[in-house]
């Protein structure tokens, strides 16, 4: 069939067709979450994209969240990351009052339109002091269930 095609087309053609793949196998690969963490509970956030990958989780999800700082133009660049999600969890511990940058990726996704999930980092942030950002929404306690729950009603 590519045969009858003119050499211009076939080049449109594979180049099409690479990307459709491309945008395929990024799609097919799972949900995409923000994970939204004060720095000081990066071991938090990692221990939450670990249990996704482990075959025992009841969840599935590629983490999307910032693991490093970015220059200047983070902004621009984390509001790209997240607006590519299909939601964000926003770890809230003692440390997240104060994050400037989790409050500012809240504030992101909700202009955007992405669902946020926040749940305690932990057992020991129950009663945890949230942003007034996060006022008035469910702070969920840190389950399997809980996140399962989450990420399956974003599908």
């Amino acid at each position: 069939m590519l045969g009858q095609l003119s050499p211009a087309l076939k080049i449109l053609t594979f180049v099409g067709g690479a990307i459709g793949i491309y945008k395929g196998i990024e799609y097919a690969t799972g949900t995409r979450v923000f994970i939204s963490f004060a720095i000081e509970d990066k071991n938090i956030r990692t221990l939450l994209a670990g249990q996704a990958k482990s075959e025992k989780s009841p969840f599935e999800f590629i983490d999307m969240s910032v693991k490093k700082p970015w220059d200047n133009a983070w902004k621009t660049q984390c509001r790209e990351r997240i607006k590519r999600c299909h939601g964000m969890i926003v770890l809230v511990s003692k440390n997240t009052f104060n994050a400037e940058g989790v409050l500012w990726e809240i504030n992101c996704a909700q202009q955007e339109g992405i669902p946020v999930m926040a749940m305690y980092a932990g057992s020991k942030c129950k009663g945890c002091r949230p942003p007034k950002i996060l006022r008035g929404v469910h702070i969920h306690n840190w389950s399997w269930n809980n996140v399962t729950k989450f990420i399956t009603n974003l599908g």
